[in-house]
């Protein structure tokens, strides 16, 4: 194939057609409900890493209005606020909202509803009318999606995010095997885990927006803990895509062999989660493309 015919069917591709009969393929995202429960274990405590990294490249000015779509319990949210930004926290999980809130008050920075200053929580995601929570055209100076798409339609989640900024938007999105997954445990059960190139697809979606994309990279390590080998064993359970569920001994058996004390047990972890009395002898690492761009509606003078 040569150059011409390349470019050619790159540009004729169908990119959110083709991530439709990608998410087919794949296991349910997890919904409203399941990010309910799991939201007390979520606080975060202190700027992460992986935050101060993404706000470094994401080049927000003190007093900005800034979208965090999918914040979270405010990992980002937070240290925004602490600049001076007015914040509109949104996120499909009320009890995620709660402990933004709660986090936001501790950390000293208003967590209002009104949205005066500080952070204003919303209920929102990313398929809702946008409009009715106050997100229009221009609405924000900046929009951020970290780690948080996870829609059907990438396209609409990315034409929502342009739309609503009026000088810029940032997303990451995994381009190794992403945070669903324990590439190292994976293979040692025979289990393959193939490398995410989500990122690519939004790549492709913005550049047929008529957008001019930016990539960089971030690494963000996890240690996964635990306070039993079961509990281990049930957690990493997820990871198994259907048609895998024979592997579940060989799974025990792994972790059995390679579960290590915790030094840190009982501490919080990055996200404010109560580490486990277990952990594993290796850190899972996943890698993110964080892809930045100007919304057509660009304003030097805000």
């Amino acid at each position: 194939m040569n150059v011409d015919r390349s470019s050619a069917l790159l540009l004729s591709t169908d990119w959110n057609a083709e991530w439709m009969r990608l998410q087919e393929t794949r296991r349910k995202a997890d919904d409203p409900a399941w990010w309910d429960r799991r939201a007390k274990h979520f606080r975060p405590k202190e700027t992460s890493p992986y935050a101060h990294d993404f706000l470094a490249l994401a080049g927000i000015r003190p007093g900005e209005r800034v979208l965090d779509m999918g914040c979270g319990s405010g990992t980002l949210a937070i240290p925004l606020a602490k600049d001076g930004c007015r914040v509109v926290a949104a996120d499909f999980s009320a009890r995620m909202l709660d402990e933004l809130r709660a986090a936001a008050r501790e950390a000293g920075v208003c967590a209002s509803d009104e949205g005066e200053a500080g952070i204003r929580p919303v209920l929102l995601a990313w398929d809702d009318d946008w409009d009715d929570a106050g997100l229009g055209e221009n609405s924000v100076d900046v929009a951020l999606a970290s780690r948080s798409i996870a829609t059907h339609d990438l396209r609409g989640a990315l034409e929502k995010l342009d739309r609503v900024a009026t000088r810029r938007c940032c997303v990451t999105l995994a381009c190794n095997a992403g945070p669903r997954y324990d590439a190292e445990v994976m293979n040692a059960i025979g289990v393959s885990v193939g490398e995410s190139i989500d990122w690519l697809y939004a790549f492709n979606i913005l550049a047929q927006m008529g957008r001019a994309p930016e990539v960089s990279y971030l690494a963000s390590p996890r240690k996964d803990t635990f306070d039993s080998l079961e509990e281990g064993v049930a957690d990493f359970a997820r990871m198994l895509e259907p048609g895998h569920e024979n592997k579940i001994n060989e799974l025990r058996d792994y972790l059995a062999d390679h579960m290590v004390p915790n030094d840190e047990a009982g501490q919080p972890g990055p996200k404010g989660r109560l580490q486990g009395r277990y952990t594993l002898d290796h850190t899972r690492l996943t890698r993110w493309a964080f892809i930045s761009w100007e919304p057509p509606h660009r304003s030097d003078s805000i």
